[in-house]
């Protein structure tokens, strides 16, 4: 396992590998990597010649100073991590390499953007997609591999490939759950035992849906969910909505191809995001 920290470093590797037309993948990560991020490595492993794995803690993208600091960085787990899933290079660079000069970055996301995650977290996806198109400049991948769990990210960076026309594939992968139903997130971490178990509310209210949506109407599903959410100590309700998977405004036809949940909550001090694809 090759780890590299410069930008030249890794173009001088991966060049060879480029020239001789092998399949280069990227699974981007910030890091406090669990068993979702191996699950993302192995689809990749599937599908490319050589995964590479960045591990950067990206400031542009946190809309709260406090949130970036007290971000987990257990680097020798996640080192451990890597070469255990067998990924052939790790990419971590520092910030001054990333952002060697002060620059301006604003681009055209479409409105959805501005809903859910973009409303409570201004500004946080034209961060995400700033340190995610210089990850692409950088190492030029053929496919990149990101996780179902954050939902509208993913669809923030299909946008910006579309915008810049990358020639890059994007492709979202399956949550991988704890075993009680928990969707595995980096912020877990920062769960106390009450916290943790309160925290289960939110895969409840989505598999509730998730059961219920061939019989119950959208609202009812919605007035369900909401009501089990909010009777649960500890927990405090951003949103939980029933969307269009494209364009992320709220479903009103259930005939409709692409339609997913998805809800975002405060957990004592943790907020966690989850969703699932209903049809």
């Amino acid at each position: 396992m090759e780890v590299l920290n410069t930008i030249a470093a890794l173009k001088s590797l991966l060049g060879p590998i480029k020239l001789a037309k092998q399949k280069i993948a990227l699974v981007p990560t910030m890091g406090a990597l669990h068993k979702g991020h191996v699950s993302l490595i192995k689809m990749a492993q599937q599908q490319a010649d050589i995964v590479v794995c960045s591990i950067f803690v990206n400031p542009t993208q946190f809309t709260d100073p406090k949130d970036l600091e007290k971000y987990p960085r257990p680097l020798e787990h996640d080192m451990a991590m890597l070469k255990d899933a067998g990924c052939d290079v790790v990419f971590m660079p520092s910030v001054k390499e990333m952002y060697p000069a002060e620059e301006k970055w604003h681009i055209d996301l479409g409105p959805a953007e501005f809903l859910l995650e973009g409303e409570f977290r201004k500004g946080h996806y034209q961060g995400v997609t700033q340190i995610v198109k210089k990850l692409f400049d950088a190492i030029s991948p053929d496919v990149a591999f990101f996780g179902q769990k954050d939902y509208q990210q993913v669809l923030m960076i299909q946008n910006m490939v579309a915008y810049f026309n990358l020639p890059v594939q994007i492709i979202s992968c399956p949550i991988i759950r704890e075993d009680d139903g928990l969707a595995m997130s980096s912020r877990n971490i920062h769960l106390d035992a009450t916290d943790r178990k309160n925290a289960l509310v939110l895969s409840r209210a989505l598999t509730y849906v998730s059961e219920n949506f061939k019989n119950k109407s959208i609202p009812e599903l919605l007035e369900k969910a909401k009501q089990l959410i909010e009777e649960t100590p500890g927990v405090e309700l951003d949103y939980f909505t029933i969307a269009d998977g494209q364009t992320l405004l709220p479903e009103t036809d259930k005939n409709d191809q692409n339609i997913i949940a998805l809800v975002a909550a405060k957990v004592g001090q943790t907020r966690l995001i989850d969703n699932m694809i209903l049809s």
